[in-house]
C-alpha cells in the first residue's frame, strides 16, 4: 500500500486538527439527518406544506444520498479527497444557508435534495479521508473510534438541539446552525489536508456505469421508502421497482464491459470488504431503524415534547461515543473477527431488555439497562465495521470502497425500516401517529432477532480466529 506509506508520516505529526475536522464533517452529516425532525410541523405550518408533502422534507434527502454515495465514492477517488471533501461541505453551507430562507415547499425539497448530495459526496470524502492519511492498525483504528463518535452524538443530540433551536428561534434556525459548521469544516479541510495527487494511469470515468447505477439505487431507495405509505402494488411504486430492477441490469453489464468501471471487478474478489457490506446492511435494518420506534414511544406512548425526547436519547449518545472507543480498544486488542459477534451479542442483549421495558406506563429509568447495553454494543459494532470495510483495500479504491459499504448502509436502513412498518403496521396511512406501546415493542423483539442472527452468523469467525 504505498499511497498510504507516503502520506502516514506527516498525519502522525498532526494527528489532532485533521481529525478533528473529519469527526466535524461526520457530525454534520448525522445532525444534519436527526435536527430536522424536531422541525417539521413548524416547517409544515409556516410554509403551508400538505401533510402528505411535509414527509419529503426527510426523503428528499435520504433518497438524494443513498443514490449517489457509489458514485460519490469513485469522484473521491478519481477527483481527489481534499477536493470532493471541500466541495461537498461547501454544498452543506450554502443549501443550509438557502434552505432557512425558503420561502416555498418547492424550494425546500430542492434544498435537502442538494444537501443529500453534499452527504453522498462527503460520507466517502471523508472516511476515505481516513483510511488513508491514518495507516491501518492502531492509528486508523483510533481515528475511526473518533468519527463514529462524532457520528452517534450528532445523530442523537440532533433531536435535543433541533427543540432548543425550533422553540428559540423558530424552523430556519435548524438550517442555518449549519452554516459555520459547514463552512468552517470546508475552510479547515482546504487548510489542513495533503494536496490531491493525480491517480496513476489514465483517469477514465465509467458514465454509463454511473448513470445506471445511480437511477438504480435511488429509484431501489424511493421505493422502499414510500411502499408501506402508498402501498406495494401502487402503479407509481410497481413502475419505479420495474426502473430500479433494470437500471441495475444495465449497470452490471457496463460494468462487465468498461475499460475502467464505477466499482473495479477486484473489489468484489475480497472478502472483508463484501462481509462489511453485508453488515453495514444488518446494522443499519436493526440498530439504525431504533431511533424511528423510540421517537414514536416516546412521543405517542408516553407524550413526551420535542424537548423531552431529545434529552431521553442523551444517555444513548454518550454511552454509543463509549462503546465506539471500546470497539476500536477491542479490536487493536483481539482483532474484528471475534469482536464483531461480541459486539453484536452485547446489543442484541440489550435489545431484548429495551423490549421487555417498554409499556405504557413505568419510569424512563426502566428502560436504562437494555438502553445502555444496546447502545454499548452498538457503538462498538460501528466502529469494527468501517475497520472491516477499510482492511486491506489500496489507497486508491478507499474511496469506492467507502461507497459500496456506505450504499449498502443505506439500502438496508431503507429495506429494514419498510420490514418493520409492514410487520408491525406502524404505517398504514397514518396510523404511526398511533401506534400503541405493543407495536413498538414488537419491532425492538424483531432487531433483536435481527441483531442476534448477525452475531451467530459471525460466530464462524471467531472461532477462526482463536484458531
Amino acid at each position: 500500500m504505498p499511497a498510504v506509506e507516503t502520506t502516514s508520516t506527516p498525519a502522525r505529526r498532526r494527528l489532532g486538527p485533521p481529525l478533528l475536522v473529519l469527526a466535524t464533517a461526520q457530525l454534520v452529516i448525522s445532525l444534519d439527518y436527526s435536527i430536522v425532525y424536531v422541525a417539521l410541523p413548524g416547517i409544515g405550518s409556516g410554509l403551508g406544506f400538505s401533510g402528505q408533502d411535509l414527509q419529503w422534507v426527510v426523503s428528499a434527502y435520504v433518497v438524494a444520498t443513498g443514490g449517489l454515495l457509489l458514485l460519490g465514492g469513485r469522484a473521491t477517488d478519481l477527483l481527489g479527497r481534499r477536493r470532493i471533501f471541500v466541495i461537498a461541505a461547501l454544498l452543506y453551507a450554502v443549501s443550509s444557508l438557502v434552505g432557512g430562507a425558503s420561502g416555498s415547499p418547492g424550494l425546500l425539497i430542492a434544498v435537502r435534495a442538494v444537501q443529500g448530495i453534499g452527504g453522498a459526496l462527503l460520507f466517502p470524502a471523508a472516511l476515505s479521508l481516513i483510511n488513508t492519511l491514518y495507516e491501518e492498525g492502531p492509528d486508523r483504528n483510533r481515528a475511526l473510534a473518533v468519527w463514529g463518535a462524532a457520528g452517534a452524538g450528532g445523530l442523537c443530540f440532533g433531536s435535543l438541539l433541533g427543540g432548543v433551536l425550533v422553540e428559540a428561534f423558530g424552523w430556519p434556525a435548524v438550517f442555518y446552525v449549519n452554516v459555520p459548521l459547514a463552512g468552517g469544516t470546508a475552510l479547515a479541510g482546504a487548510l489542513l489536508f495533503p494536496a490531491d495527487r493525480p491517480p496513476p494511469g489514465r483517469r477514465d470515468f465509467d458514465l454509463p456505469g454511473a448513470l445506471t447505477a445511480t437511477v438504480g439505487i435511488t429509484l431501489l431507495v424511493f421505493v422502499l421508502i414510500h411502499a408501506p405509505e402508498a402501498g406495494w402494488g401502487s402503479p407509481g411504486i410497481l413502475g419505479c421497482a420495474v426502473l430500479s430492477v433494470l437500471s441495475l441490469a444495465l449497470f452490471a453489464l457496463a460494468e462487465r464491459r468498461a475499460r475502467a468501471p464505477l466499482t473495479p471487478g477486484h473489489l468484489y474478489g475480497r472478502r472483508g470488504l463484501l462481509g462489511a457490506m453485508a453488515l453495514a446492511a444488518l446494522f443499519s435494518a436493526t440498530f439504525s431503524a431504533l431511533p424511528y420506534f423510540l421517537t414514536l414511544y416516546f412521543q405517542t406512548v408516553r407524550g413526551y415534547g420535542a424537548l423531552a425526547t431529545g434529552a431521553a436519547f442523551l444517555v444513548p449518545a454518550v454511552v454509543v461515543a463509549v462503546g465506539t472507543k471500546a470497539g476500536e480498544r477491542a479490536v487493536s486488542a483481539f482483532g474484528v473477527r471475534p469482536v464483531l459477534p461480541g459486539a453484536l451479542a452485547v446489543g442484541a442483549a440489550g435489545a431484548v431488555l429495551l423490549a421487555a421495558g417498554l409499556g405504557g406506563e413505568g419510569p424512563y429509568l426502566r428502560l436504562l439497562p437494555g438502553l445502555v447495553l444496546l447502545s454499548l454494543g452498538q457503538g462498538a459494532t460501528w466502529t469494527a465495521l468501517w475497520i472491516a470495510a477499510a482492511s486491506g483495500i489500496p489507497a486508491r479504491d478507499q474511496g469506492v470502497a467507502s461507497g459500496l459499504a456506505s450504499t449498502a448502509l443505506q439500502v438496508g436502513g431503507a429495506v429494514g425500516l419498510a420490514v418493520l412498518i409492514v410487520v408491525v403496521g406502524a404505517g398504514d396511512h397514518g396510523a404511526a401517529t398511533a401506534t400503541p406501546a405493543g407495536a413498538v415493542r414488537d419491532a425492538v423483539w424483531i432487531i433483536a432477532a435481527g441483531i442476534a442472527a448477525g452475531a451467530c452468523a459471525l460466530l464462524p469467525l471467531r472461532h477462526r480466529a482463536a484458531r
